[in-house]
């Protein structure tokens, strides 16, 4: 669905029809026909529109001759809430700036998007466009930041849990904040490229203007501090997962050793009946007592053991 918006009396307000200086926003439902008629409406190639819809798209900009095309990727959460995937993803959002209209699309209702129609970016204005794209990689920095503190509390949580038991549900959580992770560093990675690219190449012309170009380094830095701590938080997770690994394997062989000491006790019992239970002359057969006599041995010689393996600490 294509929507036009405008600052109007310093409200975000939706328009009627196309005026210069205008937003221009392409949001779900998206039908083919809209893309195509946009296309044709300013002349230019549709594969930016369907680029900016594929997910494996990495984060790059083009210009051509009058069109600049920005495709940057943002993390959502993860419509498929299975056990075996990735609690967020990303998405790209594509910005075409054209002479009189910035035009972005994204393939899912995005919250860094939404952020500028609820109102909450200081100092937004569309007609701007060279701040309205340093404005949309500032919030989508900062929700990334957001997801990665949210992703850390949820590890944190479930390391606790692990403390106190051992089933897979953990492990199964922990596995989809991993994949949750490796999805942040891989577009982080790609997102510092391209504004470090942009900034070099002076892509959105703001070299004389002080303020635009502050904004952008400090974007830049936030976007270094982001991929730093998703990186941090891998590591925490591998660690965590090794560790975790480690403890489960020593708890299972000291479970091994303690059942292999209690077959060994009790074979002493066990091995000192059958002899009495053969068929055979044996050893005070005819005592009336020898019944008692066999019993304190065998709980006797099953004690010594007992003290032999705790003086070796192996009980």
């Amino acid at each position: 669905m294509i929507r036009y918006y405008a600052l109007e009396q310093g409200r975000l307000t939706a328009l009627e029809a196309l005026q210069p200086g205008c937003w221009i926003n392409i949001d779900p439902p998206i039908e083919q026909e809209e893309l195509e008629s946009l296309a044709n409406q300013f002349k230019f190639a549709i594969d930016y529109l369907i680029d900016s819809l594929d997910i494996d798209e990495r984060s790059r900009y083009e210009r051509d001759e009058d069109l600049g095309f920005i495709l940057v990727n943002t993390p959502i959460l993860n419509e498929v809430d299975q056990e075996n995937e990735a609690i967020y993803v990303t998405i790209p959002i594509g910005i075409l700036l054209f002479k009189d209209y910035i035009v972005t699309i994204s393939g899912r209702d995005n919250p860094v998007l939404n952020r500028f129609f609820e109102g909450k970016v200081r100092n937004f204005d569309p007609s701007d466009f060279s701040l309205f794209v340093l404005q949309i990689f500032e919030q989508n920095v900062l929700y990334f930041l957001s997801c990665l503190k949210k992703l850390n509390l949820k590890r944190n949580l479930i390391e606790k849990e692990l403390y106190n038991s051992s089933r897979n549900e953990e492990l199964k959580q922990l596995l989809r904040i991993e994949k949750s992770l490796v999805f942040f560093v891989n577009t982080l990675s790609a997102n510092e490229l391209l504004k470090m690219k942009m900034k070099r190449s002076d892509f959105l012309k703001i070299s004389d203007d002080e303020d635009k170009s502050d904004l952008f380094e400090d974007i830049i830095i936030d976007n270094g501090q982001a991929l730093e701590m998703a990186n941090v938080y891998t590591n925490i997770l591998n660690g965590t997962m090794e560790a975790y690994a480690s403890i489960v394997s020593n708890n299972l062989n000291v479970f091994i050793q303690r059942l292999t000491i209690v077959t060994v006790v009790l074979m002493v019992p066990t091995l000192v009946a059958s002899f009495y239970g053969m068929n055979v002359p044996v050893p005070f057969q005819r005592s009336e007592r020898s019944f008692y006599w066999i019993v304190i041995f065998s709980v006797v010689v099953s004690f010594l053991l007992v003290g032999i393996f705790r003086r070796k600490r192996l009980f």
